[in-house]
């Protein structure tokens, strides 16, 4: 594909967008922009959902690991249905009777003022590394088959691309988004499925013989029990899986926030339970891709490796313009449906959490405010992906993304766990202390655990954490008088 092909293709998708935008964005309300007036249909919600979770990250890195790690990453993918039933059974009531905009408002409820701030300073954290995270990745990739040729520079492309999802959501936030996520997420299944055709083709065998295929292959063993040190170790997978969909979907504003959009609690765990089985058969696909791309990647002679796979082949031109056309829809896609709702999430958080402007402000400087926030984040992500530019050097993003958040999400899930099964308050002051001790407690434990135990963390590391923090706010558990 010629790099002006791709900007057309590019400039086309946010035309598309920005006139959802327009449609649905007509009030620009903070009731319009946080919560969607509580009026969004379950089902595009979960179908948006799909997009929102999977990202850029999943797109690239997913079919890019199966080389090495075979489909092992489907053990924590089972993980996740557990972790999405306690999400539908045990958070979301509570944050319907609650009748949340942010879900952290929780913990001023449970614990006190400290307590609340730290929980969303964390999340804040979390989601500025992981959105510019994401969105670095797919930035990097547009860069190296368009902008490079055309000589634009790095910054620019960074630049634009946020100033472009500003332009969308500035207005109606979370309403236009509930929207446009359904059409990228219907994108990127377009994508991952219209490559999948075309390479069994070139392989030659019909879709019919996919999992005859699958099953033959030396890539697709699932299950690891063999040696319970390794960190691809079923329990060890599975047991993350679930704890990671507790955090980075139950305890995270971007995702529960979506969810608090439906009418009723009814709707938003009707919408969990099918946003489950659509999430793993999706993913399953994907792991199905990684294995397609490696038999033509060998077949082919082609060096690529690791998250250079998928676009190296996909763009190449060997397999047609439309295989190369919908990769990069699909990337687009996978990219700004993580990235758009992000950047509105961590407005709703930083409005709401940090600067309160719900107890300190009338509606109409609310609005103000909150418009303000929103340019600051979105300046706030291109510095992170520049930063990002010049320090990252490893090409295996997934697995760095979910260590990071095995680091920043593990003081949520402690806190949460603690306000959930206990009934003890906390000395509220302490909280932040404590959360700031367990990460760095983790990490100690977490490099030199092959030295003290014989044993590797992985995505473990945010139950260590989580459990660190909790044990850590029994130590500052308030005495009965």
């Amino acid at each position: 594909m010629q790099p002006y092909q791709v900007l057309i293709l590019v400039a086309a998708y946010f035309a598309v967008l920005i006139l959802i935008s327009y449609f649905t964005g007509r009030g620009g309300s903070n009731a319009e922009f946080f919560k969607a007036n509580k009026q969004a249909p379950w089902y595009l919600v979960a179908f948006g959902m799909i997009g929102a979770s999977l990202s850029g990250i999943t797109f690239i890195s997913i079919p890019g690991t199966v080389e090495s790690d075979s489909f092992s990453y489907f053990q924590v993918v089972l993980g996740y249905t557990v972790g999405y039933a306690v999400i539908a059974q045990v958070l979301l009531p509570l944050y319907y009777k609650m009748n949340l905009t942010s879900i952290y408002t929780y913990l001023e409820n449970r614990f006190g003022n400290a307590s609340y701030k730290t929980g969303a300073s964390f999340f804040l954290l979390s989601r500025v590394v992981g959105a510019s995270f994401r969105l670095f990745l797919v930035a990097n990739v547009l860069q190296l088959i368009v902008f490079d040729a055309m000589g634009v520079p790095y910054y620019v492309t960074v630049s634009i691309t946020i100033l472009l999802i500003w332009l969308y959501t500035f207005k109606s936030g979370i309403k236009t988004i509930i929207w446009t996520d359904t059409l990228q997420t219907f994108f990127m299944l377009l994508a991952l499925g219209i490559t999948i055709y075309f390479i069994s083709e070139d392989l030659g065998f019909s879709l019919n013989n996919l999992m005859g295929y699958l099953a033959e292959s030396e890539h697709s063993k699932m299950f690891f029990f063999d040696d319970w040190k390794s960190k691809d170790h079923f329990v060890k997978q599975f047991l993350s899986g679930a704890f990671i969909a507790i955090v980075m979907t139950g305890l995270d504003q971007d995702m529960m926030q979506k969810n608090l959009t439906c009418r009723t609690l009814k709707d938003a765990q009707k919408n969990m339970f099918w946003f489950t089985i659509v999430l793993v058969f999706v993913n399953f696909l994907f792991l199905a891709l990684g294995v397609l791309l490696t038999d033509y990647a060998e077949i082919n002679g082609i060096t690529e490796v690791r998250d250079d796979l998928f676009p190296a082949i996909a763009t190449s031109g060997d397999l047609g313009l439309g295989v190369a056309i919908f990769f990069i829809l699909g990337l687009i896609a996978a990219a700004y449906s993580s990235a758009d709702s992000a950047l509105t999430s961590l407005t709703t958080s930083f409005s709401i959490d940090i600067l309160d402007i719900e107890k300190r402000y009338d509606e109409k400087k609310q609005v103000r405010i909150r418009k303000q926030i929103h340019v600051a984040i979105s300046v706030l992500l291109v510095l992170v992906m520049l930063a990002f530019k010049y320090a990252i050097a490893d090409k295996s993003v997934i697995n760095k993304l979910f260590q990071f958040a095995g680091y920043t999400y593990g003081p949520l899930l402690g806190l949460y766990a603690f306000g959930l099964f206990t009934k003890w308050k906390v000395k509220d002051k302490l909280v932040p202390v404590i959360a700031i001790a367990a990460p760095i407690l983790s990490y100690i434990i977490s490099i030199n655990s092959l030295v003290w135990f014989g044993f590797e963390f992985g995505f473990f590391i945010l139950i260590l954490n989580g459990l660190l923090t909790f044990l850590g706010l029994i130590l500052v558990r308030r005495k009965h008088h």
